[in-house]
């Protein structure tokens, strides 16, 4: 498909998913060759309406020049005459019918005589006829008519071009869980983390505005904090989509298995996170089994503060912190002294297979996360601007590929870079609630 048809079909996602109901163009689209009758099964396999139109737009970027206006053809057949007038504005001229072909000089072509079977030995045969002939194109463009008939090629194939996306209606989606840890114990050795409220206040709103049921938890020791993941365990998630934990404190770097770092209690004893995410995996959790758990962790991952490197004047981007910036870390010389018995793995020392988690970090393992005290952190920021922005449309991996370039283009002091990242254990595409 042309690059022009998908930023449009891109523009208008949102009216799409909510607004077509492709149940009458299923026939009309494998008829018309834009999908084949396997592509058309998957995207009913989808739990919704909404998911179903969202995996059939999302499809339909992936198939061949004349998709788009094919596509249209089938709105306006099936009553959809606001949407089709939608697309149709976005561009100067809609093709309905295929190009003409461009044309070459051939041959000038003689009609064969018409005569009698028995008089063909007597037919002239001083000049050759001339016949059309086909003429193969070398370089040939992406059609659905081509792209149909190599899907039949490979039947039996799984699909790589249509992945599904986890159920994500219910009413409530979930439960989130927010700890904010604020003020520290003066033993502890970490200083209270100005800004920290204010993060945790967007980011209520914001789990709120996404249907999520929001619990926060502020100034939690160790203990507390395990507590309050084995409470969260515990609950009956079975009517419920998904379930969000986000923790903003002061963190670390430790040994670990698959998910990195660790937070801290306002007692200065540390939980790591795949301990945290152990508590909701599969395994200790039935209720979210095959359900996405989402973590996001604004902490430290260590000591080491990022200077970057240079690069051409046209990648940098505003730099909008500075002097009041401060980093959710201790120094990393006393990251070994910090581990105590208490934080020893359990007897299950090991995660099972981490699938449907997504583990979201402010910074890259060993670095300092920066905060500012007045705005809050870089991270937390921008992740609720581009939530508030983005979730009708884009997947959350997406967005959050979108979190990192914001990020990376802030400096601290004038000097300190930031990278965000995640570990993604996600099987599916994840669309919020607007």
């Amino acid at each position: 498909m042309e690059q022009g048809h998908k930023k449009i079909l891109r523009r208008n996602r949102v009216n799409l998913v909510t607004k077509m109901d492709p149940t009458n163009m299923y026939d009309r689209l494998i008829v018309k060759g834009v999908f084949t009758k396997c592509m058309i099964d998957e995207i009913k396999r989808a739990e919704t309406r909404r998911d179903r139109a969202r995996e059939l737009v999302r499809d339909l970027e992936t198939r061949g020049n004349l998709a788009f206006p094919l596509f249209l053809e089938c709105l306006v057949e099936t009553g959809h005459h606001s949407l089709a007038e939608l697309l149709q504005n976005g561009v100067p001229t809609v093709v309905l019918q295929p190009p003409t072909p461009i044309e070459t000089a051939r041959p000038a072509l003689r009609p064969l005589p018409v005569s009698n079977p028995m008089d063909i030995p007597k037919q002239n045969i001083d000049s050759p006829l001339i016949y059309p002939v086909k003429m193969e194109d070398p370089f040939p463009s992406p059609s659905p008519e081509n792209e149909a008939t190599k899907t039949s090629r490979q039947a039996g194939r799984v699909r790589r071009d249509s992945i599904q996306t986890y159920k994500m209606d219910a009413n409530p989606c979930g439960h989130c869980l927010i700890i904010n840890n604020v003020e520290f114990d003066p033993e502890s050795g970490l200083s209270h983390r100005k800004g920290s409220n204010i993060d945790c206040d967007k980011l209520e709103r914001r789990f709120q505005a996404l249907k999520f049921i929001v619990e926060v938890k502020s100034n939690l020791t160790q203990k507390r904090i395990k507590q309050e993941l084995s409470a969260l365990r515990n609950k009956d998630h079975s009517l419920y989509d998904c379930c969000v934990v986000i923790i903003l404190s002061h963190g670390n770097e430790v040994s670990h298995n698959r998910f990195p770092g660790a937070v801290f209690g306002v007692d200065g004893l540390q939980v790591p996170v795949q301990h945290i995410t152990n508590y909701l995996n599969g395994q200790h959790c039935p209720s979210l089994q095959g359900k996405p758990k989402l973590f996001f962790i604004q902490a430290c991952g260590g000591g080491e503060k990022d200077t970057g490197f240079e690069i051409s004047p046209d990648e940098t981007g505003p730099s909008s912190f500075g002097a009041d910036d401060e980093m959710d870390a201790i120094p990393l010389s006393s990251s070994s002294d910090s581990l105590s018995m208490s934080d020893e793995p359990d007897a299950r020392a090991t995660l099972p297979t981490p699938s449907d988690i997504l583990v979201s970090y402010s910074t890259f393992p060993g670095y300092v996360s920066w905060r500012d005290t007045l705005s809050g952190s870089w991270y937390v920021e921008i992740l609720d601007q581009i939530l508030e922005e983005n979730a009708a449309t884009d997947d959350l991996v997406t967005m959050l590929m979108i979190v990192n370039n914001e990020v990376s283009q802030n400096s601290a002091k004038g000097l300190y870079k930031q990278m965000p990242g995640s570990f993604n254990f996600l099987r599916k595409l994840l669309y919020f609630q607007t």
